[in-house]
């Protein structure tokens, strides 16, 4: 287990405190539980990764045959 050092101001020391005794804990079980919480959210990457394999995992049919022509990706609506 690591050891890390905190600096708070003393009004959000004292805060802090208090919360733990409400919750009859310590500040260091406040801050562990928030740290733990914290880590074991999804991060962005991890966000668009899932969403990446979501999205392709709905592709049923792609063939690179089925692309437009260079004339008819450049084609423009016209009269």
């Amino acid at each position: 287990m690591k050891n890390i050092t905190v600096s708070l101001d003393d009004e959000t020391y004292r805060r802090a405190r208090v919360k733990a005794a409400e919750q009859d804990t310590s500040v260091s079980a406040l801050v562990r539980r928030f740290l733990t919480e914290l880590a074991q959210e999804e991060s962005e990457f991890e966000r668009l990764k899932r969403e990446e394999r979501v999205l392709r995992e709905k592709i049923t049919r792609f063939s690179a045959a089925d692309r437009l022509s260079r004339d008819g990706a450049h084609a423009r609506g016209g009269p």
